[in-house]
């Protein structure tokens, strides 16, 4: 693990104190009331996501404009553990089912932003849209903007993906069949400079 990583995991549990010391609070309080909104569920989650949804820095991902199904989704496997996350375990497991389908419908509705990200590769870019285009295009649409069932990866934030990847490859997280598959070709074709083209290709996107 390189110093940067190493670094960027040191403030994530930095922030795992700072969320607890401010959000959870509120989140606590607002638990209380019956008939919390939706905007009082997800200005807790504006802590680390950014004004609607739309990620701080270089590792905590955009949540705007994410599909529903895909939310929830997340959101579920936070809670029972088989999405590994230094915060968001905790986080999700204080939703109830209802919470998170509006929290979803809420975060879906919003813009996702794509702010420049001045540690990007420019170097690899090109060589990583290409592999892009043959190893991810057919689930992650239109260069990563759209798809069934996936997240967002035009404009994703690049350590957030980094991490990601690295949970797949490691086996902390389980992949689909066909995602699967795709992985050990790229691989087997290209290595890890394979992923990190891609990756930096992707967060590059506009």
């Amino acid at each position: 693990m390189g110093a940067r990583q190493q670094g960027t995991r040191r403030w994530a549990a930095t922030l795992v104190v700072a969320f607890a010391a401010t959000a959870m609070p509120a989140l606590a309080q607002a638990d209380e009331t019956e008939d919390m909104t939706v905007e009082v569920m997800a200005g807790a989650c504006t802590y680390c996501h950014g004004t609607d949804g739309n990620g701080i820095g270089e590792a905590i991902p955009s949540i705007a404009g994410m599909p529903e199904d895909q939310f929830a989704y997340m959101m579920v496997t936070y809670q029972d553990g088989s999405n590994p996350a230094t915060v968001m375990g905790r986080v999700a497991r204080g939703y109830t089912e209802d919470q998170i389908q509006a929290l979803a419908a809420y975060f879906g509705g919003k813009p996702f932003e794509r702010p420049p990200q001045p540690w990007i590769d420019e170097s690899v870019v090109a060589e990583g849209k290409e592999l892009a285009a043959e190893y991810c295009e057919s689930c992650h649409e239109n260069e990563g903007r759209d798809g069934e069932g996936v997240g967002i990866l035009a404009g994703q934030k690049l350590q957030y993906m980094r991490f990601s990847v690295a949970d797949f490859l490691s086996e902390a997280r389980e992949m689909e069949r066909r995602q699967a598959r795709k992985f050990r070709e790229l691989m087997d074709d290209h290595g890890e400079e394979g992923f990190e083209k891609i990756l930096n290709y992707y967060a590059s996107v506009q």
